[in-house]
């Protein structure tokens, strides 16, 4: 055979090649709440679109589900979720978000939902 220069042997299960045997873990981003968002937890369907949720902020809300967001929130208690106070009625709210498990490790990585305890 020929002299074709000078090659590196590449190994197939070379441990410095990336992905090489081992998942690569994505980075990803979580929705954080906005000025006078509660991050909560579904404890109770009622009923209609209606659920009772624990805030962060210690108080339990009578939630609801906004038109535009009805067909695309499939909720079920324990469920994590960004809840929008009522203006005029600090006991009712609006859920208009649901984290999914990727975002939840990293609200926990960061503290936010510490003091959210399931009282089921």
């Amino acid at each position: 055979m020929g002299n074709y220069g000078e090659f590196e042997e590449v190994k197939e299960n070379a441990p410095e090649q990336a992905g090489s045997g081992e998942m690569q873990e994505g980075v990803s981003r979580a929705r954080m709440p906005r000025r006078g968002e509660f991050i909560g937890i579904i404890l109770q369907r009622l009923g209609g679109n209606r659920m009772e949720v624990k805030t962060t902020d210690g108080k339990s809300r009578n939630c609801r589900v906004p038109g535009k967001y009805k067909r695309s929130l499939w909720l079920r208690p324990r469920d994590i979720v960004l809840v929008t106070p009522w203006q005029d009625d600090d006991g009712k709210g609006d859920v208009i978000y649901k984290y999914n498990s990727s975002a939840i490790i990293q609200l926990r990585k960061k503290g936010l939902i510490d003091n959210l305890k399931v009282e089921f």
